[in-house]
């Protein structure tokens, strides 16, 4: 199949997003208006990513497939679990008593992923108005319970499902009607209530946006499926204003979008040196527009070539891009 020039647009500026939001992160406790933009970004950009992943998804049950996902997802994992597992033995004073299924960071993600594979599998053989319903409320109703939680990346895979199965049952043409000039401008709208919200609303925690925690740890043991539904509606939203100025055209970045599962998996080993340094400070505007530069930096590096013949076998238990390279050179 031709990569589409607009997924993998979209694909990097969520990556620039994720590098971005883990760098400040720690800034957020000094700086409202970092807080407020950290808020925003994390309101929309995983889900989006989630919705894109489910949109190529395939809900197959074929040992083969399934195998697949197991080599290209459950294997990294564990690969990468154990790396930053010993960067933090050696780096830190967290020890080496990780438990395997309690993810390092953002190594929920694979693990999640996986999951919303297998539970495609089932949720694909409802109609789509059933089985984006029944997700939603099982997102719902999960932030009831206590016991579900960071472990195997649970509350995160039965909160943020939803947003993967809509991609999945999601066409090419019903995506690109956000492209219209009226849904534009409409979107334009909708990202200005959001930043309003974020503005008016300091206080909110941002862990409703997290995914990773229950009601009760929220302080909303009653109220918060409420809430929640209130962050899935912004959430919603805002994932499909997002997409309405994502460019369909070929760019000079777009090729940097192939590989965004290398910045994923790789960028954590700079953002956490950055982090135990204390590196990054934020103190004008200046210091702004050089977070930025790194975070782009670290993007374009983490998705060039050499770091994918590099890292390929790694992340994709493959070795193609070696065997290649070995027969040019040969």
């Amino acid at each position: 199949m031709k990569r589409d020039a607009f997924f993998d647009n979209a694909k990097f500026i969520l990556i620039f997003f994720v590098v971005f939001g883990h760098v400040v992160q720690p800034i957020t406790v000094e700086s409202e208006m970092i807080a407020m933009l950290y808020r925003f970004i994390y309101l929309f950009h995983m889900p989006a990513i989630i919705l894109v992943s489910g949109f190529f998804a395939k809900g197959e049950s074929q040992p083969s497939y399934l195998f697949s996902l197991v080599r290209k997802l459950l294997i990294p994992y564990v690969i990468f679990q154990k790396i930053y597992t010993a960067y933090y033995y050696f780096f830190t004073d967290r020890g080496w008593s990780t438990p395997l299924f309690e993810p390092h960071w953002s190594l929920w993600f694979l693990l999640s992923l996986f999951s919303w594979h297998l539970l495609l599998i089932v949720f694909k053989r409802l109609s789509a108005k059933h089985g984006i319903a029944l997700s939603v409320v099982i997102g719902l109703i999960v932030g009831y319970f206590d016991s579900v939680g960071h472990v195997y990346s649970l509350s995160r895979t039965f909160v943020f499902f939803p947003f993967f199965l809509i991609g999945y049952w999601l066409s090419k043409e019903q995506l690109f009607l956000v492209k219209k000039r009226r849904m534009k401008m409409l979107s334009l709208a909708v990202i200005s209530l959001a930043l309003f919200l974020v503005y008016i609303m300091p206080n909110f925690q941002v862990g409703w946006l997290f995914g990773s925690a229950s009601y009760q740890s929220l302080d909303a043991p009653t109220m918060g499926a409420f809430i929640r539904t209130g962050v899935y509606i912004v959430t919603f939203l805002l994932i499909f204003s997002f997409y309405a100025w994502i460019p369909r055209r070929q760019l000079t970045l777009t090729k940097f979008g192939q590989q965004t599962i290398y910045v994923y998996l790789l960028h954590g080993l700079f953002v956490q040196f950055f982090r135990e340094r204390d590196l990054i400070q934020i103190n004008g505007l200046l210091d702004f527009a050089v977070v930025v530069a790194i975070s782009l930096a670290l993007v374009l590096l983490l998705s060039s070539k050499p770091i994918f013949i590099s890292f390929q076998p790694i992340i994709e238990t493959k070795t193609t891009a070696w065997r290649q390279l070995s027969q040019r050179t040969g």
